[in-house]
């Protein structure tokens, strides 16, 4: 089951909306906006480009750590950026 988008007033009086799981753990939270039509469009920006979306790792490595030589054949990382696909995708 999807998440849902929630639309709230925060305490500055402004609408801001959120991502919340199916069990009601909030997944995200958006910035501020105006008014409800900017939230709604800030929505339907992320379902369009949320499920091909990059995850860019931008945390320090940790200590010591050594970074492998070969790759995982499920994912592809390229100058800080790891490209997420299915096994046998093209």
């Amino acid at each position: 089951m999807a998440g849902t988008f929630e639309l709230f007033v925060d305490d500055d009086s402004q609408i801001r909306f959120r991502l919340v799981m199916p069990d009601g753990h909030v997944l995200a939270v958006s910035g501020q906006f105006t008014d409800k039509q900017a939230a709604a469009a800030a929505i339907e920006e992320v379902r369009e480009c949320a499920g091909t979306g990059l995850i860019r790792d931008v945390t320090p490595p940790a200590p010591g750590m050594v970074h492998a030589t070969t790759q995982h054949p499920r994912y592809a990382v390229q100058r800080g950026m790891r490209r997420l696909s299915s096994v046998g995708a093209a």
